[in-house]
Protein backbone atom coordinates (compact mmCIF):
# COMPACT_ATOMS: atom_id res chain seq x y z
CA UNK A 1 0.00 0.00 0.00
CA UNK A 2 1.05 3.30 -0.48
CA UNK A 3 1.92 5.52 1.93
CA UNK A 4 0.26 8.84 2.09
CA UNK A 5 0.45 12.11 4.47
CA UNK A 6 -2.80 12.55 6.62
CA UNK A 7 -2.52 16.55 7.23
CA UNK A 8 -3.74 17.57 10.62
CA UNK A 9 -2.61 19.89 12.95
CA UNK A 10 -0.80 17.40 15.34
CA UNK A 11 1.41 16.29 11.89
CA UNK A 12 1.93 19.93 11.38
CA UNK A 13 3.30 20.38 14.97
CA UNK A 14 5.55 17.66 15.38
CA UNK A 15 6.55 17.22 10.98
CA UNK A 16 4.79 13.76 11.02
CA UNK A 17 3.08 12.02 8.23
CA UNK A 18 0.53 10.01 10.46
CA UNK A 19 -1.58 11.46 13.11
CA UNK A 20 -0.44 9.20 16.22
CA UNK A 21 1.19 9.37 18.70
CA UNK A 22 3.08 6.74 20.40
CA UNK A 23 2.88 7.71 23.88
CA UNK A 24 5.31 6.88 26.82
CA UNK A 25 5.30 3.21 28.00
CA UNK A 26 7.16 3.44 31.41
CA UNK A 27 10.45 0.98 31.07
CA UNK A 28 9.90 0.01 27.70
CA UNK A 29 10.02 3.55 25.79
CA UNK A 30 13.85 3.05 24.69
CA UNK A 31 15.69 4.76 21.35
CA UNK A 32 14.23 1.16 19.51
CA UNK A 33 11.15 1.81 19.83
CA UNK A 34 10.88 5.49 19.23
CA UNK A 35 13.17 5.17 16.66
CA UNK A 36 10.94 2.49 14.87
CA UNK A 37 8.13 4.91 15.76
CA UNK A 38 9.78 7.69 13.88
CA UNK A 39 10.41 5.68 11.28
CA UNK A 40 6.73 4.51 10.54
CA UNK A 41 5.64 7.88 9.88
CA UNK A 42 4.71 8.44 13.88
CA UNK A 43 6.44 10.58 16.67
CA UNK A 44 6.90 8.48 20.00
CA UNK A 45 8.60 9.43 23.56
CA UNK A 46 11.31 7.95 25.60
CA UNK A 47 10.24 7.66 28.97
CA UNK A 48 12.48 9.71 30.94
CA UNK A 49 11.51 7.76 34.64
CA UNK A 50 12.83 4.57 33.02
CA UNK A 51 16.99 6.04 33.43
CA UNK A 52 17.91 6.03 37.13
CA UNK A 53 19.65 9.34 36.22
CA UNK A 54 20.40 12.00 33.75
CA UNK A 55 23.34 10.92 31.98
CA UNK A 56 21.68 7.09 31.16
CA UNK A 57 18.88 9.34 30.11
CA UNK A 58 21.22 11.79 27.93
CA UNK A 59 23.38 8.75 26.60
CA UNK A 60 19.78 6.97 25.36
CA UNK A 61 18.45 10.61 24.11
CA UNK A 62 21.76 10.57 21.57
CA UNK A 63 21.50 6.85 20.95
CA UNK A 64 17.78 7.20 19.45
CA UNK A 65 18.73 10.79 17.55
CA UNK A 66 21.72 8.58 15.56
CA UNK A 67 18.36 5.56 15.00
CA UNK A 68 16.23 8.30 13.87
CA UNK A 69 18.56 9.81 11.06
CA UNK A 70 16.40 12.74 11.50
CA UNK A 71 12.79 11.93 11.88
CA UNK A 72 11.46 13.77 15.00
CA UNK A 73 11.44 11.95 18.42
CA UNK A 74 10.54 13.50 21.68
CA UNK A 75 10.75 12.55 25.91
CA UNK A 76 7.87 11.77 27.98
CA UNK A 77 8.19 12.99 30.91
CA UNK A 78 6.00 11.80 34.00
CA UNK A 79 5.87 14.43 37.05
CA UNK A 80 4.12 12.76 40.22
CA UNK A 81 0.98 14.46 41.51
CA UNK A 82 2.42 16.50 43.94
CA UNK A 83 6.50 18.01 44.46
CA UNK A 84 8.34 15.43 46.39
CA UNK A 85 11.78 16.16 48.24
CA UNK A 86 14.27 14.79 45.80
CA UNK A 87 12.18 14.83 42.42
CA UNK A 88 14.76 15.33 39.87
CA UNK A 89 12.20 16.63 37.25
CA UNK A 90 14.08 19.98 36.46
CA UNK A 91 17.03 18.18 36.16
CA UNK A 92 15.43 16.44 33.44
CA UNK A 93 14.19 19.24 31.64
CA UNK A 94 17.79 20.90 31.20
CA UNK A 95 18.98 17.60 30.24
CA UNK A 96 16.59 17.62 27.59
CA UNK A 97 17.17 21.07 26.81
CA UNK A 98 20.71 20.54 26.70
CA UNK A 99 20.58 17.51 24.17
CA UNK A 100 18.48 19.67 21.80
CA UNK A 101 15.51 17.73 22.33
CA UNK A 102 12.23 19.37 20.43
CA UNK A 103 9.38 17.63 21.62
CA UNK A 104 8.31 16.87 25.20
CA UNK A 105 5.60 14.81 26.26
CA UNK A 106 4.45 15.65 30.06
CA UNK A 107 1.57 13.55 32.66
CA UNK A 108 0.52 13.75 36.24
CA UNK A 109 1.04 16.72 37.16
CA UNK A 110 0.28 20.45 35.86
CA UNK A 111 3.74 21.21 34.01
CA UNK A 112 2.89 25.07 34.50
CA UNK A 113 6.10 25.72 36.64
CA UNK A 114 7.93 24.43 34.15
CA UNK A 115 6.58 25.90 30.72
CA UNK A 116 8.65 29.20 30.95
CA UNK A 117 11.94 26.87 30.88
CA UNK A 118 10.87 24.80 27.93
CA UNK A 119 9.48 27.53 26.13
CA UNK A 120 12.54 29.68 26.42
CA UNK A 121 14.13 26.66 24.60
CA UNK A 122 11.81 26.60 21.52
CA UNK A 123 10.26 22.78 23.06
CA UNK A 124 6.72 22.46 22.04
CA UNK A 125 4.86 20.74 24.78
CA UNK A 126 2.40 17.69 24.49
CA UNK A 127 0.47 17.18 27.91
CA UNK A 128 -1.23 13.96 28.08
CA UNK A 129 -4.86 13.86 30.68
CA UNK A 130 -7.08 11.91 31.78
CA UNK A 131 -9.83 14.49 31.62
CA UNK A 132 -11.16 16.96 29.66
CA UNK A 133 -11.17 19.62 32.48
CA UNK A 134 -7.52 19.19 33.07
CA UNK A 135 -6.90 19.32 29.49
CA UNK A 136 -8.57 23.09 29.68
CA UNK A 137 -6.25 23.64 32.49
CA UNK A 138 -3.17 22.92 30.51
CA UNK A 139 -4.61 24.90 27.56
CA UNK A 140 -4.52 28.01 29.19
CA UNK A 141 -1.21 27.71 30.90
CA UNK A 142 0.52 27.55 26.97
CA UNK A 143 0.81 24.22 26.36
CA UNK A 144 0.65 23.75 22.02
CA UNK A 145 -1.52 20.15 22.36
CA UNK A 146 -2.83 18.09 24.84
CA UNK A 147 -3.82 14.19 24.57
CA UNK A 148 -7.14 13.22 26.46
CA UNK A 149 -6.95 9.50 27.64
CA UNK A 150 -10.46 8.05 28.35
CA UNK A 151 -11.62 5.27 30.70
CA UNK A 152 -10.81 2.18 28.55
CA UNK A 153 -7.30 3.45 28.68
CA UNK A 154 -3.93 0.82 30.22
CA UNK A 155 -2.30 2.62 32.81
CA UNK A 156 -3.78 5.72 34.44
CA UNK A 157 -7.47 6.58 33.09
CA UNK A 158 -7.90 9.19 36.22
CA UNK A 159 -10.98 9.60 38.60
CA UNK A 160 -14.01 10.85 35.99
CA UNK A 161 -13.84 7.60 34.35
CA UNK A 162 -15.42 9.16 31.23
CA UNK A 163 -14.95 7.16 27.84
CA UNK A 164 -12.77 7.94 25.24
CA UNK A 165 -16.12 8.93 22.05
CA UNK A 166 -17.19 10.85 24.28
CA UNK A 167 -14.33 12.92 25.14
CA UNK A 168 -13.47 13.18 21.39
CA UNK A 169 -16.36 15.04 20.73
CA UNK A 170 -17.22 17.01 23.74
CA UNK A 171 -13.35 18.62 23.33
CA UNK A 172 -13.94 19.56 20.01
CA UNK A 173 -16.82 22.64 22.01
CA UNK A 174 -14.12 22.89 24.98
CA UNK A 175 -10.79 23.67 23.41
CA UNK A 176 -9.18 25.47 20.87
CA UNK A 177 -4.92 24.25 20.64
CA UNK A 178 -4.92 20.82 19.34
CA UNK A 179 -5.64 17.54 20.78
CA UNK A 180 -5.43 13.92 20.50
CA UNK A 181 -7.62 11.39 21.93
CA UNK A 182 -6.51 7.79 23.41
CA UNK A 183 -7.61 5.00 25.32
CA UNK A 184 -9.20 1.77 23.76
CA UNK A 185 -7.51 2.99 20.61
CA UNK A 186 -6.08 -0.40 18.50
CA UNK A 187 -7.63 -0.05 15.05
CA UNK A 188 -7.25 2.65 12.02
CA UNK A 189 -11.31 3.24 11.96
CA UNK A 190 -10.87 4.46 15.40
CA UNK A 191 -8.37 7.22 14.11
CA UNK A 192 -10.99 8.34 11.21
CA UNK A 193 -13.52 8.50 13.90
CA UNK A 194 -11.33 10.76 16.40
CA UNK A 195 -10.16 12.63 12.91
CA UNK A 196 -14.09 13.23 12.04
CA UNK A 197 -15.22 13.98 15.73
CA UNK A 198 -12.43 17.15 15.99
CA UNK A 199 -9.45 15.38 17.34
CA UNK A 200 -5.99 16.09 15.31
CA UNK A 201 -4.56 12.42 16.02
CA UNK A 202 -4.69 9.91 18.61
CA UNK A 203 -2.04 8.50 21.13
CA UNK A 204 -1.51 4.71 21.60
CA UNK A 205 0.34 2.52 23.60
CA UNK A 206 -1.49 -0.71 24.35
CA UNK A 207 -1.62 -2.02 20.73
CA UNK A 208 2.09 -1.63 20.38
CA UNK A 209 3.35 -3.26 23.24
CA UNK A 210 3.69 -6.48 21.28
CA UNK A 211 5.61 -4.72 18.56
CA UNK A 212 9.20 -6.27 18.03
CA UNK A 213 11.21 -3.22 18.97
CA UNK A 214 9.91 -3.59 22.60
CA UNK A 215 12.27 -5.29 24.31
CA UNK A 216 9.79 -7.11 26.85
CA UNK A 217 10.13 -11.36 26.82
CA UNK A 218 7.97 -12.78 24.11
CA UNK A 219 6.12 -14.43 27.05
CA UNK A 220 4.50 -11.34 28.39
CA UNK A 221 3.72 -10.40 24.33
CA UNK A 222 1.82 -13.74 23.55
CA UNK A 223 -0.42 -13.48 26.88
CA UNK A 224 -1.27 -10.03 25.22
CA UNK A 225 -1.83 -11.69 22.20
CA UNK A 226 -4.50 -14.36 23.89
CA UNK A 227 -6.06 -11.74 26.57
CA UNK A 228 -9.07 -10.20 25.81
CA UNK A 229 -10.57 -6.19 26.75
CA UNK A 230 -12.38 -8.28 29.63
CA UNK A 231 -8.93 -9.66 30.90
CA UNK A 232 -7.88 -5.94 32.69
CA UNK A 233 -8.57 -4.93 35.95
CA UNK A 234 -8.99 -1.35 37.87
CA UNK A 235 -6.99 -1.00 41.10
CA UNK A 236 -5.90 1.73 43.67
CA UNK A 237 -9.05 4.00 43.13
CA UNK A 238 -9.22 4.07 46.73
CA UNK A 239 -5.82 5.60 47.34
CA UNK A 240 -6.70 8.14 44.12
CA UNK A 241 -4.33 6.44 41.59
CA UNK A 242 -6.55 4.55 39.12
CA UNK A 243 -4.57 1.81 37.10
CA UNK A 244 -6.04 -0.31 34.71
CA UNK A 245 -3.59 -3.38 34.02
CA UNK A 246 -3.43 -6.97 33.10
CA UNK A 247 -5.54 -9.09 35.43
CA UNK A 248 -2.81 -10.88 37.45
CA UNK A 249 -2.40 -12.39 40.88
CA UNK A 250 -1.44 -8.46 41.76
CA UNK A 251 -5.06 -7.00 41.05
CA UNK A 252 -6.64 -9.69 42.70
CA UNK A 253 -4.30 -8.97 45.63
CA UNK A 254 -4.26 -5.15 45.64
CA UNK A 255 -8.24 -5.54 44.78
CA UNK A 256 -9.02 -7.56 47.63
CA UNK A 257 -6.84 -5.22 49.94
CA UNK A 258 -9.05 -2.25 49.09
CA UNK A 259 -12.13 -4.06 49.78
CA UNK A 260 -11.38 -5.20 53.27
CA UNK A 261 -9.09 -2.35 54.28
CA UNK A 262 -10.03 0.81 54.98
CA UNK A 263 -8.10 3.70 55.06
CA UNK A 264 -4.95 1.87 53.22
CA UNK A 265 -3.01 4.57 51.85
CA UNK A 266 -0.49 4.13 49.10
CA UNK A 267 2.39 3.22 50.62
CA UNK A 268 0.66 0.52 52.23
CA UNK A 269 0.61 -1.17 48.42
CA UNK A 270 4.00 -0.67 47.37
CA UNK A 271 5.07 -4.14 47.83
CA UNK A 272 2.52 -5.36 45.83
CA UNK A 273 2.37 -2.02 43.29
CA UNK A 274 6.16 -1.25 42.62
CA UNK A 275 7.21 -0.19 39.34
CA UNK A 276 10.30 -2.45 40.14
CA UNK A 277 8.38 -5.56 40.04
CA UNK A 278 6.73 -4.35 36.57
CA UNK A 279 10.05 -4.46 35.01
CA UNK A 280 10.79 -8.05 36.49
CA UNK A 281 7.92 -9.21 34.63
CA UNK A 282 9.36 -7.45 31.51
CA UNK A 283 12.29 -9.24 31.90
CA UNK A 284 11.20 -12.59 32.87
CA UNK A 285 8.06 -13.14 30.91
CA UNK A 286 6.41 -14.05 34.19
CA UNK A 287 2.58 -11.80 34.05
CA UNK A 288 1.48 -12.81 36.95
CA UNK A 289 2.86 -10.47 38.95
CA UNK A 290 3.31 -6.50 38.86
CA UNK A 291 0.52 -3.75 37.55
CA UNK A 292 1.05 -3.97 34.06
CA UNK A 293 -0.41 -1.70 32.31
CA UNK A 294 -2.77 -2.48 29.89
CA UNK A 295 -6.18 -1.41 27.99
CA UNK A 296 -9.41 -1.99 26.11
CA UNK A 297 -7.07 -1.95 22.80
CA UNK A 298 -6.40 -5.60 23.71
CA UNK A 299 -9.00 -6.17 21.45
CA UNK A 300 -6.61 -5.34 18.65
CA UNK A 301 -3.98 -7.65 19.66
CA UNK A 302 -3.25 -9.90 17.56
CA UNK A 303 0.06 -11.24 16.61
CA UNK A 304 4.10 -10.43 17.46
CA UNK A 305 5.43 -8.04 14.59
CA UNK A 306 7.67 -5.12 14.03
CA UNK A 307 6.26 -2.25 14.55
CA UNK A 308 6.39 -0.88 10.79
CA UNK A 309 3.43 -3.64 9.97
CA UNK A 310 1.36 -2.96 12.69
CA UNK A 311 1.42 0.54 11.43
CA UNK A 312 0.76 -0.14 7.62
CA UNK A 313 -2.54 -2.08 8.98
CA UNK A 314 -3.60 0.65 10.60
CA UNK A 315 -2.86 3.11 7.85
CA UNK A 316 -4.64 0.43 5.28
CA UNK A 317 -8.00 0.35 7.94
CA UNK A 318 -7.86 4.02 7.82
CA UNK A 319 -8.34 3.58 3.97
CA UNK A 320 -10.98 1.64 4.32
CA UNK A 321 -13.23 3.40 6.81
CA UNK A 322 -12.76 6.06 4.25
CA UNK A 323 -14.09 4.42 1.68
CA UNK A 324 -16.94 3.32 3.74
CA UNK A 325 -17.89 7.26 4.40
CA UNK A 326 -17.30 8.05 0.52
CA UNK A 327 -21.21 7.50 0.18
CA UNK A 328 -22.35 9.67 2.80
CA UNK A 329 -19.86 12.41 1.56
CA UNK A 330 -20.98 12.06 -2.12
CA UNK A 331 -25.05 11.98 -0.95
CA UNK A 332 -24.37 15.33 0.73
Amino acid sequence: MQQSHWPTAVTALFGTRLPIVAGGLMWLSNADYVAAAARSGMIGFITAASFPECGALRAEIRRCRDLCEGAPFGVNVSMLPKLVPGERTREVFETIIEEGVRFVETSGRNPEEFMPLLKSAGIKVLHKVPALRHAVKAASIGVDAVAIVGAECGGHPGLDMVGTIVNAAWADSRLEIPYLIGGGIGHGSQIVAALAMGAAGVVMGTRFLVADEVWAHADYKRRLVQAQPTDTDLCMQSVGNTVRSLRNETTGAVRALETTQPGLTIQDLMPLVSGRIGREAYLSGDWSKGLLSAGHALAFVDRLEPLAAIVARLEQQMHEALRRLAPLSAAT
